[in-house]
C-alpha cells in the first residue's frame, strides 16, 4: 500500500486522534474508506485487513469510523464546491434499532448533493429543520422541488413565512426522480450494517458514506493541478 500523509502535516483534529490509535495510519484511513464506499460489514472489513496479517477487531473498526468520520466532514465542508439554486429535496426510511428513522436528502439540478439530515420523525418541525439547516450554511434556493408531502411543503410554507424573498415552491413528482435515483447510492452501502443500533453513530455513518458519494461526484475542490484519484480525494481531507 502507498505511504499516506506524513503524520506531522495532518490537521489538528485528526492528529490528536491518530495519537492514541496503535495502528498505521494508512490501515486506519484504509478502512475507513471501504467501510464508506462500499456495502461491507464491519466484520467483512475485520477479516479482508486481516489476510497481510494485521488483526483488527471488528468493533475497533467501527471505533475508528466514528472518531474519524466527522473529522473528514469538517475539512471536506471547507473544500466542497458551491451547489446550484434549484433544489430537489426527499426522504427515505433507515431502520435504527429496529424502529423507522427519515433521512432528508437534497440535490440539485446536476445531482450535486446539497444536503442531508437524519430525523427521529417524519412531520413538518424535521422538514423545515433540514431547510432552516440547510440554507444557513448553503445559502437559500430560488426553487425547491418536493413530492406530494404536505409536511415537506408545510415546512417550506413556514420558512417562506420568514423570508423577504419567498422560494419557489413544485409540487412534481417526475422532478424529483433525479433525487430519488441518487439516494439508490446510499441505500446500496447501507444493508450490510448491522450496527446501526445508536442513532448518534448512524449520523455518522450516513455522512461517511454520503462524503464519499460527493467526492464520486466531483463535489471536493482538488489542491493543485494533477487530478487526484478516488481514493486520494478522500485521503487528502486528513491534511
Amino acid at each position: 500500500m502507498k505511504t499516506l500523509t506524513p503524520r506531522k502535516t495532518l490537521a489538528g483534529g485528526i492528529a490528536r486522534v491518530l495519537k492514541r490509535l496503535h495502528y498505521p495510519l494508512d490501515v486506519m484511513l484504509l478502512y475507513v474508506r471501504w467501510y464508506v464506499a462500499y456495502s461491507l460489514s464491519l466484520r467483512n472489513l475485520g477479516e479482508m485487513i486481516a489476510e497481510p496479517g494485521i488483526e483488527v477487531d471488528h468493533s475497533t473498526v467501527h471505533r475508528r469510523v466514528i472518531k474519524l468520520v466527522p473529522l473528514f466532514e469538517k475539512t471536506f465542508g471547507k473544500r466542497k464546491l458551491p451547489v446550484g439554486k434549484s433544489w430537489r429535496m426527499d426522504e427515505t426510511y433507515i431502520k435504527v434499532k429496529g424502529q423507522w428513522k427519515y433521512f432528508y436528502r437534497a440535490v440539485d439540478k446536476a445531482v450535486k448533493t446539497i444536503d442531508f439530515l437524519l430525523r427521529a420523525k417524519r412531520d413538518k418541525v424535521a422538514a423545515q429543520c433540514f431547510f432552516e439547516e440547510s440554507i444557513a450554511q448553503k445559502g437559500a434556493p430560488e426553487r425547491v422541488t418536493i413530492d406530494k408531502s404536505d409536511s415537506n411543503l408545510a415546512a417550506l410554507q413556514a420558512v417562506n413565512a420568514e423570508r423577504e424573498m419567498p422560494i419557489q415552491i413544485r409540487q412534481v413528482e417526475y422532478l424529483n426522480d433525479v433525487v430519488e435515483q441518487d439516494r439508490r447510492a446510499i441505500k446500496r452501502i447501507t444493508p450490510p450494517m448491522p450496527g446501526f443500533k445508536d442513532f448518534s453513530c448512524v449520523r455518522v455513518i450516513l455522512s461517511g458514506i454520503e462524503l464519499m458519494h460527493m467526492i464520486k461526484k466531483g463535489q471536493v475542490k482538488c489542491r493543485g493541478e494533477t487530478p487526484l484519484s478516488l481514493p486520494q480525494q478522500f485521503y487528502s481531507l486528513v491534511s
